[in-house]
């Protein structure tokens, strides 16, 4: 009696890689939900609140379209920036800084100064768009 012998047949190629893909979007799925974006997190005041501010408690920044932040007309570092906001946060108790952006002005430049601005635990931030 002879016994029949088949051959063994080799994996598809196909089968590992769609094999292989599912568990890739598997973990990435499960990688992304431990990614969680904050953004921006800001005090924001009452809804019906009005706050008196004096001209002096109020530190008016501008961004360019080149990236450049101004100050009373004059271009500044971030670090001075910094350094100016820290004297008046020194000065008084909750100055109020105000940014002006210009349409132009690369994102990049805006989230640094937002973040100079949290990392100051400056309370009083509001930002604008220029008027083109």
């Amino acid at each position: 009696m002879k016994i029949k012998r088949t051959k063994r047949r080799v994996f598809d190629s196909g089968s590992v890689l769609s094999d292989l893909a599912f568990l890739l979007i598997i973990y990435f799925i499960v990688i992304a939900g431990f990614n969680i974006n904050k953004g921006f997190l800001m005090r924001l005041p009452a809804k019906n609140s009005t706050r008196v501010l004096l001209k002096e408690d109020i530190l008016r920044f501008e961004l360019d379209g080149e990236g450049a932040v101004l100050f009373e007309g004059r271009a500044v570092s971030l670090t001075e920036a910094e350094e100016r906001i820290a004297a008046a946060l020194a000065k008084r108790p909750d100055p109020a800084v105000l940014l002006t952006i210009s349409g132009y002005a690369a994102w990049q430049s805006v989230v640094s100064f937002v973040e100079l601005t949290g990392r100051l635990k400056v309370n009083s931030f509001s930002f604008k768009m220029k008027e083109p």
